[in-house]
């Protein structure tokens, strides 16, 4: 098979981290998990990560065929829309978006939110493939942090998104709506069934002990260290660890503008009749 190459670009501001996978030999692309800047103080979005990342696809003579995303992401903004204007792709993530904008539809009072997946270009089902020019895709629904989450496995290489962190940190919290810490249990337990080496890329690293920030484990390291799930953890253990700590998170800085950008396939919501765009703040709704 095709080796992929890899470039990843970390956002400091959301401790986000952006890959763009392609192929050497027919130089198609995917960009996964892309960021839109928000300032939440005054409300406004800018484009300096997503336009690093395009300078880089531009420069090195990619062409882009897919914007995924591996979930609905609860941290930072998708710049999918963005890229998409300026690079090309469709924008793609899992069939189970659709339970996902269901929930926030209501959270949000959103009349205008579509919630059968159609502001998105594809909707994966588990198991399938595509391909990034010649090499083959296979995607693997990974839910438990949310009910649409997707590891995308690329060769040697799968894209976990939150599933999993480096093993100094653990797992992702699973307390949003649709979220549950048995079901993330198990679907961890099929990433950890690929390969020992297979080499894991985390969408998020929040750096403990202020060691540099790092995103790429294997499945070998993450049986051995990883401080949650590593070998001898039982389901039963890490439901009560899990939900011990999720009991103690604060809700994420970026959780109402991202969610209901992010249901939307990155787009902001439409304008009202002056024109401008405004983004809910539910009161005591979660």
């Amino acid at each position: 098979m095709p080796v992929p190459t890899l470039h990843a670009f970390f956002d400091p501001d959301t401790f986000t981290v952006t890959h763009v996978v392609s192929d050497p030999a027919t130089r198609r692309a995917a960009i996964i998990d892309s960021v839109l800047d928000f300032d939440a103080k005054s409300g406004r979005t800018s484009h300096t990560s997503a336009d690093k990342v395009i300078d880089f696809v531009k420069q090195a003579g990619l062409t882009v065929d897919w914007l995924l995303e591996t979930h609905a992401h609860a941290d930072h903004l998708s710049a999918a829309p963005y890229l998409k204007e300026k690079l090309g792709g469709k924008i793609s993530i899992g069939r189970h978006i659709c339970e996902v904008q269901g929930v926030f539809k209501k959270i949000f009072n959103a009349e205008d939110m579509n919630t059968e997946g159609a502001d998105f270009d594809h909707l994966f089902e588990d198991g399938e493939s595509f391909k990034i020019g010649h090499i083959d895709v296979r995607v693997m629904h990974t839910p438990g942090h949310t009910p649409a989450c997707l590891t995308y496995v690329i060769g040697q290489d799968a894209f976990v998104g939150d599933t999993l962190f480096m093993p100094d940190y653990g797992t992702a919290r699973c307390d949003f709506p649709g979220g549950d810490a048995a079901t993330l249990f198990r679907s961890i337990q099929k990433v950890l069934a690929l390969a020992p080496d297979t080499r894991l890329h985390m969408c998020h690293d929040y750096p403990p002990d202020g060691r540099a920030p790092m995103w790429v484990s294997t499945v070998a390291e993450q049986r051995e260290k990883n401080i949650h799930v590593h070998d001898g953890v039982t389901e039963s253990e890490f439901v009560t660890l899990r939900n011990a700590r999720d009991k103690t998170l604060s809700m994420p800085t970026l959780i109402l503008p991202a969610v209901q950008v992010n249901v939307r396939a990155g787009q902001l919501p439409p304008p009202e009749d002056n024109g401008v765009r405004y983004l809910k703040i539910p009161l005591n709704a979660l």
